[in-house]
């Protein structure tokens, strides 16, 4: 309880910064002139974030936890730094860069740690307030987004992290000890290599594919050559490495295999689907912009509750099965209730089902890590939480980009239909509808405005149907979950020295 506030702000920082840039995004690029850039100062943090979350696990296991934890904050806190100076937009973009290097390792250490510190019998107590993070960041992020830049300076988007990453610095510095494990340190560079070149494939695919570049063009094809065999490259390589950034035989066991796929479908569904309800509710419900982290409370409540619920339950009876597969019925009762969404639908409407949607997650993000750190052994702690972390990371990347693909083909032909293709392609050419305030909608004319309107429902209501096809298959992979008792104590490994997997002399030391 001691080391766990520095732990805690180091994951608000991963979690804060992202909804807190983009609210302030339309004030950056007017002031560096940089809408044609626009995605790339996305694109850019994302990137750096995916490709770096499996090097941070592997080298936190081989070189220590602590020090590298705080190198990947230092960096984050860096690239913040340089962030805010940024004078172009070309310099923004390479910052943004470096602190999604540094934000790769925020939520993986956080993770790990508390696997270092915690037993997975003891670990699901903990789950309470990691989501009640999660809910701050959710509601705090547009919030404070919206205040720093109607207040103060765009900059002070990125200054902000600066603080609050101190604060943690100096706790973990001061009070977080681990236990000391003797490993071979030897990386695995040419693994390392491969897997970026074909992680950063697959993320410019997700991005450019239907947005910049159609599908079918050759850019696209060609992006799909190189992750494919730079993948499979990666796979080859991985078989004989000493020490593989990403231990394939991690995936011979099945409650791994099954995690890692749950995740990839959580993030596919949840970011993918989510992405677009904010937007929703500022036109067709009128709700204002920088509020719109309160529209998302109803979904943390259910979130929060159901994580505390299950956290206390594991801890007490150490039975966890039932959980994911509890999740994903919600979750797909969520995305089905979601589905029904139209220009008639009440803010108290939208706010229950986010709530059903929200109790699903709560079962599901937090359990299955835990599922995936207790299917390992100690040693490789590091690499089963950047694994899990990496799976959804990928899927939310799959799913912004599949379903932003879905709502503008909805929305363009709903607007057709109603206004003719002329106006349609004049209102969704750009990325228009997404920069849509009220006062924007106040100067259309009245038909012009209802068609709108009634695109933006239909088409929100399109995604969400298409995102139960993909739920779906989240209960049916969590029937195949097979229980295993979660360890009482954090068994040593051959390559730890006596007592280092002791629970309680862990937490002892941790404290002292």
């Amino acid at each position: 309880m001691v080391v766990l506030p520095g732990l805690l702000l180091a994951m608000l920082l991963a979690m804060l910064d992202n909804m807190i840039v983009s609210t302030a995004m339309p004030r950056i690029v007017g002031e560096l002139h940089g809408l044609t850039h626009l995605s790339w100062v996305v694109t850019a943090y994302v990137l750096g974030t995916t490709v770096s979350t499996p090097l941070w696990g592997k080298i936190g296991d081989l070189y220590g936890r602590k020090n590298i934890f705080m190198v990947s904050i230092v960096i984050f806190l860096v690239g913040s730094a340089l962030s805010g100076m940024s004078h172009t937009m070309n310099e923004l973009i390479a910052f943004r860069a470096l602190q999604g290097l540094g934000a790769g390792g925020l939520m993986v250490g956080v993770m790990a740690i508390i696997g270092d510190l915690v037993p997975p019998r003891e670990r699901g107590r903990y789950q309470g307030f990691m989501a009640a993070v999660m809910a701050v960041a959710m509601v705090a992020g547009p919030l404070a987004g919206g205040f720093i830049t109607d207040n103060l300076s765009w900059r002070w988007a990125f200054y902000v992290n600066l603080p609050l990453g101190a604060i943690a610095l100096i706790l973990l510095a001061t009070r977080l000890r681990l236990p000391k494990y003797r490993t071979e340190h030897k990386i695995d560079w040419t693994g390392a290599v491969l897997l970026a070149i074909g992680i950063t494939a697959l993320v410019l695919i997700t991005t450019w594919g239907g947005n910049q570049y159609a599908w079918g063009s050759w850019q696209v094809l060609s992006l799909v050559v190189v992750g494919v065999v730079m993948l499979v490259a990666f796979a080859l390589v991985e078989r004989r490495a000493a020490e593989p950034i990403l231990s394939l035989h991690l995936f011979g066991n099945r409650n791994f295999t099954l995690s890692a796929l749950i995740g990839f479908l959580l993030g596919f569904t949840m970011f993918g689907s989510i992405n677009f309800l904010p937007l929703f509710q500022q036109t067709v419900q009128g709700a204002s912009a920088t509020n719109s982290g309160l529209l998302l409370l109803p979904m943390m409540a259910g979130l929060l509750v159901t994580s505390l619920v299950a956290g206390q339950a594991i801890t007490r009876t150490g039975r966890y099965r039932l959980y994911p597969l509890l999740g994903g019925v919600l979750v797909v009762a969520g995305m089905v209730l979601l589905a029904q969404l139209d220009v008639n639908s009440s803010k108290t409407d939208s706010s229950l089902y986010m709530l059903v949607l929200g109790a699903g997650m709560g079962f599901l993000m937090q359990t299955t890590m835990l599922i995936s750190q207790n299917s390992v052994a100690q040693k490789d702690l590091g690499v089963a939480s950047s694994a899990a972390t990496f799976f959804r990371s990928i899927g939310g990347s799959f799913g912004v980009s599949l379903f932003g693909a879905v709502f503008n083909q909805s929305l363009k032909s709903d607007i057709t239909s109603r206004l003719g293709a002329s106006a349609a392609g004049k209102l969704t050419s750009g990325g228009g509808v997404t920069g849509l305030t009220k006062s924007t909608l106040d100067k259309m004319p009245t038909s012009t405005v209802q068609a709108l309107l009634h695109g933006i429902a239909t088409a929100t209501s399109s995604v969400f149907f298409w995102a139960v096809f993909i739920s779906i298959l989240v209960p049916i992979a969590a029937v195949f979950i097979k229980h295993v008792p979660l360890r009482s104590a954090n068994a040593p490994t051959q390559d730890a020295p006596a007592g280092a997997g002791d629970a309680d002399s862990t937490l002892v030391g941790a404290m002292e």
